[in-house]
């Protein structure tokens, strides 16, 4: 089985760029460790905390239209259908909780497990 590491997206609204081009379709890769620990350094995390979604998307977005070089600034700009959208996909994408097939030694039949998430 191969690891899915990058997933692709069509924002709601799109961002507009400054010569008024609308770029909606984006790849978001699989956040890292180190994806989640620089932020915190950031200065702009430590003094806004809700700055902290800004800088990790403008870590794990890869494209967004023909933008390659995603920024925070990138980010600053969407608009806020769009950033939701963008937030609740790395939720989604990152989550750690842990799903496994099991199969019922009495009877055979098959069915998912699904466990916590760590530290609950």
């Amino acid at each position: 089985m191969e690891l899915k590491t990058e997933y692709e997206f069509v924002l709601p609204v799109g961002y507009v760029d400054n010569d008024g081009n609308v770029h909606r379709e984006g790849v978001m890769r699989l956040a890292n460790a180190k994806d989640e620990i620089v932020p915190l350094n950031d200065l702009r995390v430590q003094r806004n905390r809700a700055y902290l979604i800004i800088v990790l998307l403008s870590r794990v977005i890869k494209r967004i239209g023909t933008l390659n070089d995603v920024n925070t600034g990138i980010i600053e700009n969407l608009f806020a259908a769009d950033l939701r959208f963008l937030e609740e996909m790395y939720n989604r994408i990152n989550e750690d909780e842990a799903t496994v097939r099991v199969t019922c030694p009495e009877c055979g039949h098959v069915f998912e497990k699904e466990f916590g998430r760590l530290g609950e």
